[in-house]
């Protein structure tokens, strides 16, 4: 079976193909964290972002990854998907950022405890 005309081409800015694997698997991968494996996960990404449910499988599988519209609907519901994008895009800053942050809170979660504890 040959390609219609509407199949996706992900191309990079040189105009080299980017490996499909990397960009929907990491992006499947990032779901799979999120959300987990389940068939309410699905559902709940359907919910998030009005995609078809098909659609939404796909991305689950790896066949396929989201279009920009449900890419910016999955940034905004998913700290996972959000983390991808940016270190897809080269923006490790962000994340290394937010995991500070992250840790951060989690001290002040841990020394909360050891002063009740006193």
């Amino acid at each position: 079976m040959s390609p219609t005309e509407k199949d996706r081409i992900n191309r990079s800015l040189t105009g080299k193909q980017i490996p499909s694997e990397t960009f929907q698997g990491a992006f499947a991968r990032a779901l799979h964290r999120e959300y987990g494996g389940t068939r309410a996960a699905l559902k709940t990404v359907i919910t998030l972002t009005q995609a078809n449910p098909r659609a939404v499988k796909n991305w689950f599988n790896a066949s396929n990854a989201p279009n920009a519209k449900f890419l910016i609907a999955l940034c905004r519901h998913s700290d996972e998907v959000l983390e991808t994008f940016l270190l897809l895009a080269g923006r490790n800053d962000p994340v290394n950022a937010r995991k500070v942050i992250d840790l951060k809170h989690k001290v002040r979660e841990m020394l909360e405890l050891i002063d009740a504890l006193e």
